[in-house]
């Protein structure tokens, strides 16, 4: 039962470390990519969608993301989108195309991506314990309704930390990899 309770909360687990490496990947760190724009949302015909579903994003050069929209008519609703983002990009639109180059990081610049990352990573973290809460909640339940002892309940509480300290070092050590590469020059 209670390895059944662990199994059932590891996609969640997983999940949250997923959504963090997401985040991560949209801080530049000066190099071009295409994680840094494909998921700023765009509204077009009426909905709102991701530039990626509009538009080809490429990297002509390494400090240079190209975004070429199929309907030409969405380009200015891409560079406002693009402009209001919080990555603090600066659009040019060429009429036919946006481009947006890429400034070298400046060191305040560097400090200021590390401490967003240390932030996603610390909403990874609480995201991790609150579905630890709700496991141990579950562990507590069985107890109390009689399905499982006591020595069972403790047994499942250690179980589940060591999921729980595997899913924060695998945050931790996504974490470190992005400020190495954020303050490398």
């Amino acid at each position: 039962m209670i390895q059944e309770l662990i199994k059932e909360a590891e996609p969640k687990f997983q999940k949250s470390v997923e959504v963090m490496e997401e985040e991560l990947a949209a801080l530049h760190t000066g190099r071009a990519s295409v994680s840094l724009v494909d998921s700023i949302m765009v509204d077009v015909y009426g909905t709102k969608s991701p530039i990626k579903a509009v538009a080809n994003i490429s990297i002509p050069e390494p400090r240079s993301i190209l975004i070429q929209p199929w309907d030409k008519s969405n380009i200015s609703q891409i560079e406002s989108a693009i402009r209001d983002s919080d990555m603090k990009l600066n659009p040019v639109n060429t009429g036919e195309n946006i481009r947006i180059n890429l400034p070298e990081l400046t060191e305040e610049r560097r400090q200021e991506f590390v401490k967003i990352a240390k932030e996603k990573a610390e909403n990874a973290k609480i995201s991790v314990r609150n579905v630890r809460g709700d496991v141990l909640n579950a562990i507590k339940k069985a107890k109390a309704d009689g399905k499982i002892g006591e020595d069972d309940m403790y047994y499942g509480e250690e179980q589940l930390q060591k999921v729980v300290d595997t899913y924060n070092g695998k945050i931790e050590e996504s974490l470190s990899r992005k400020e190495k590469e954020l303050l490398t020059i």
